[in-house]
């Protein structure tokens, strides 16, 4: 397997545990699981130049927002797996440990911080939201398991390769 191969299933895997503890936590902390087709809205209006919203949610509904939004958010995870091993090399691919994993996962936590919650009407780092440390603490702890789905996806990638 190539390193391309293996960074890219190690942000696909990455991203998918990162979602499991999205449905999961709904129970346990009080919170939905995200809705990336709003991500997906948000991408469909900056094709007609509008890149900020009052509320996306509030915003029309667009055509093929849901798989548009799912397909940026497993291109993102790819994305920041990218990061990972361009930081770290192709070695952590071969040998990959826990703690540069977890840094760049909490790294990626000032996208939606910066970015998104602003761009999407939540504000900086949910500052407009009804509870914004409960959504911040939410945002860095699932930005903390997304890193440690990058650790645990390469780890699984790396036991494959060995045997």
């Amino acid at each position: 397997m190539t390193h391309f191969t293996a960074t890219l299933l190690t942000g696909i895997g990455a991203t998918a545990v990162m979602d499991l503890w999205g449905v999961a936590r709904g129970p346990l902390v009080d919170a939905p699981p995200p809705d990336y087709g709003l991500v997906g809205r948000w991408l469909v209006y900056m094709r007609h130049g509008r890149f900020r919203h009052d509320a996306i949610a509030k915003a029309a509904a667009a055509r093929a927002e849901r798989p548009l939004g799912w397909t940026a958010h497993y291109l993102t995870g790819i994305a920041f797996a990218a990061i990972l091993v361009a930081t770290q090399g192709t070695a952590w691919l071969d040998e990959p440990t826990l703690a540069p994993a977890l840094a760049v996962g909490i790294v990626t936590a000032l996208a939606p911080f910066l970015v998104m919650q602003p761009a999407m009407g939540a504000g900086f780092a949910a500052s407009r939201t009804p509870r914004p440390w409960h959504s911040r603490l939410q945002t860095l702890l699932t930005h903390a398991i997304f890193g440690f789905g990058l650790y645990a996806a390469a780890w699984g990638l790396h036991v494959l390769r060995a045997s």
